[in-house]
């Protein structure tokens, strides 16, 4: 059983989708679903497993990325850093 809680597309909240989504994906790293070091599935396959448009996945992938839990290496794709190198607040 995960610690995480389930995803909801379609849940009302008071945040941007990409916002939820990125906070959503933090509980899994945390909860050990996404283990430090590997690596997302692309991104269209994401915007279907969450049922967002690609577009949301893309913003949600850059606030991570901003808030230093993924690194995107070009043409080899985005992967959770480790876990020494994640933000102070995590």
């Amino acid at each position: 059983m995960s610690d995480a809680p389930q995803w909801e597309p379609d849940a009302p909240r008071l945040e941007y989708t990409y916002v939820a989504l990125a906070n959503h994906v933090v509980a899994r790293i945390k909860a050990g679903e996404i283990s430090p070091g590997a690596r997302l599935a692309g991104e269209r396959a994401l915007a279907e497993e969450y049922g967002v448009a690609l577009g949301t996945i893309r913003r949600a992938i850059e606030h991570l990325r901003d808030g230093g839990w993924l690194v995107t290496l070009p043409a080899k794709g985005t992967y959770v850093k480790a876990a020494e190198d994640w933000p102070q607040d995590a």
